[in-house]
């Protein structure tokens, strides 16, 4: 039972190495020669206000995760890679760009985030001076 376990995972990843090296080429064309940066460390479906200053990072991680999972590919069809090899190349690779991307999109949105929570912050002390406000025109009034 454990065999085929394994084995269908073992085509499982090796089945979605094709899409995953076609997406990340198509994130490289687009980035490199289109000059669309749409996709580039993208956080809730929002671009960051300037997200031609993380293309560069988006564009090699693409490049390098892409080739790494075509190398992988081309090992597998040419048999010059050991089942534990390729999948060690496939995991490694698919982990390190899933974190590479977190922590782009993280640090891009960085500025926007700390200027929405600035003013958050200013607008409840200005609703609190508001209050304050109402409250002593009250205590004079009466």
């Amino acid at each position: 039972m454990h065999l085929y376990v394994d084995l269908v995972l073992t085509w499982i990843l090796f089945l979605a190495l094709f899409p995953m090296a076609f997406v990340w080429f198509r994130q490289v064309w687009a980035i490199a020669v289109k000059r669309d940066f749409s996709s580039v460390a993208v956080k809730n479906g929002e671009s960051p206000p300037n997200p031609a200053k993380f293309a560069p990072f988006a564009l090699a991680a693409n490049l390098i995760a892409g080739t790494v999972v075509l190398s992988a590919i081309i090992g597998v069809v040419g048999a010059n890679l050991a089942k534990d090899e390729w999948t060690a190349m496939a995991g490694i690779t698919i982990w390190c760009k899933l974190f590479f991307n977190f922590a782009l999109s993280r640090h891009a949105h960085w500025d926007k985030t700390q200027a929405d929570k600035a003013a958050v912050k200013q607008a409840k002390a200005d609703a609190k001076l508001a209050l304050q406000q109402s409250k002593q025109e009250d205590a004079g009034a009466q």
